[in-house]
């Protein structure tokens, strides 16, 4: 069988557990990592990979796995279908989903590639887990409760604001789908504590929701890449009320959204061209293996 190639795109956090979700897959090798950088200070555990600042300098790309930050997606995954390899991300602005959708749909029909967005736990898996519940409990309310825990997407829009040195954003759940965001940050020197709150208050990320941003000598002392979510659903199947569903999961933040980019990273060489979410595609493409085989294990 042929191995899919896939190039990582971003070696922060996420693409140091892409790495390893790959290493780990039977049906994957690695094409390579782009980095900013290139070799430059190339880590040890990349020695025997292709480390490049172009995707055009690898071969062979079949998918390129984007673990870049969210507000990058767009831009790197336009240049990269138009060459005809297909991507796969992470994105997490809920309100922005749609819109990207759109964009990439156009850009990957045009490219003869597939584009799959917003593929982390949530978005991306909690996504799947949502739509079954309103599936079989087709009125009612869904709640989704995220952490304790280290948000990725907040706590990289919060380094990108001007003044920030380090920061870390907690998501501290509060019932019924609402959260605290608990932001600490080291201020670069020269900036005001104040103002640099102030727009981190205001950055799409936080706007909406209860922040608290607070000064602290070093964040690294606070890090910890745990998470988690609740997620419960109480409706109606037909006509029978108190239905009641309950999902939980607690895991490594950066290493879960690796695993399900690599999962949905197969399940793009299934498809037709075009830009997809997780609730659109088939879930048993994002397994290896043989699919009566896959029937007869899970169903």
């Amino acid at each position: 069988m042929k191995k899919i190639r896939a190039a990582i795109v971003g070696y922060g956090n996420i693409g140091h557990y892409t790495l390893q979700a790959l290493q780990a897959a039977p049906d994957f090798e690695i094409a390579g990592i782009v980095r900013r950088n290139g070799a430059e200070n190339k880590p040890e555990e990349l020695a025997n990979y292709p480390v490049v600042k172009d995707i055009r300098e690898l071969q062979d790309v079949d998918v390129a796995i984007l673990a870049t930050p969210t507000r990058k997606v767009e831009e790197y995954a336009k240049d990269i279908l138009a060459l005809g390899i297909n991507t796969v991300d992470s994105f997490d602005i809920h309100t922005q989903i749609t819109s990207l959708r759109r964009s990439l749909n156009e850009s990957a029909k045009a490219g003869n590639a597939v584009s799959i967005i917003s593929a982390g736990w949530d978005p991306g898996s909690d996504s799947i887990v949502r739509t079954m519940l309103e599936a079989i409990a087709p009125k009612g309310i869904t709640y989704t409760n995220f952490g304790p825990g280290m948000s990725m997407g907040h706590t990289v829009a919060v380094k990108a604001i001007e003044g920030v040195k380090a920061a870390l954003s907690m998501t501290i759940p509060t019932g019924t789908g609402i959260h605290r965001r608990m932001v600490y940050i080291e201020v670069e020197e020269g900036y005001e504590f104040e103002k640099v709150a102030a727009a981190i208050k205001a950055d799409a990320y936080f706007v909406n929701d209860e922040t608290h941003v607070i000064q602290v000598p070093c964040v690294d002392d606070l890090l910890d890449m745990g998470h988690g979510v609740n997620l419960t659903r109480k409706g109606v199947s037909g006509t029978t009320q108190n239905q009641l569903f309950e999902f939980n999961m607690r895991i490594n933040n950066p290493a879960l959204t690796a695993q399900v980019l690599v999962c949905v990273a197969r399940a793009s060489m299934k498809q037709q061209p075009g830009c997809y979410t997780m609730v659109e595609i088939p879930v048993i493409d994002l397994l290896y293996g043989e699919r009566e085989e896959l029937i007869a294990h899970l169903v």
